[in-house]
């Protein structure tokens, strides 16, 4: 089973049966069918499993790699989209290179949360404000990266 990805950025990922699952039932059986749960923005193994699920959509891609100029590109991207998130694809269709700008964000998923808050606050420096929560800067690295490759 795939992770899924939802409007409102929140990701629904299989998870494996307790290993000790058929210790509990009278008979020993274990239920069958992948199970899943439901991570959202801020969660522990939400950050993991966005790049997974980043991951998935195109398995031949690679590791990430992030330029200057793509990381400059994604701060922008990403300080629009938290000032009008009603327009994601404005801000993705005003990018220079968006391959550049997705593989600089992919490069910041891969690094978890403390590389999510350090990306927040370089935002926050480069572009004004204050910098995003993580579990923000991480949802709206999602609706970008889900954007950049519906365009692609």
């Amino acid at each position: 089973m795939e992770i899924i990805r939802h409007d409102d950025g929140s990701l629904t990922v299989p998870v494996a049966p307790d290993r000790h699952a058929a210790d509990d039932t009278p008979d020993g059986e274990v239920e069958a069918g992948p199970q899943t749960m439901t991570l959202r923005p801020g969660e522990g193994g939400y950050n993991e499993a966005l790049a997974q699920w980043d991951l998935e959509q195109d398995p031949s891609r690679g590791e990430a790699v992030s330029t200057a100029s793509g990381r400059e590109q994604a701060m922008t991207v990403v300080h629009h989209v938290a000032e009008d998130p009603q327009h994601v694809a404005e801000a993705v269709e005003s990018l220079h290179d968006p391959a550049a700008s997705a593989e600089a964000l992919r490069h910041v998923l891969v690094g978890g949360n403390p590389s999510v808050q350090a990306f927040a606050e370089e935002v926050a420096d480069a572009e004004g404000g204050d910098p995003l929560p993580p579990h923000k800067a991480t949802k709206i690295i999602g609706e970008v990266l889900a954007e950049i490759d519906a365009d692609a």
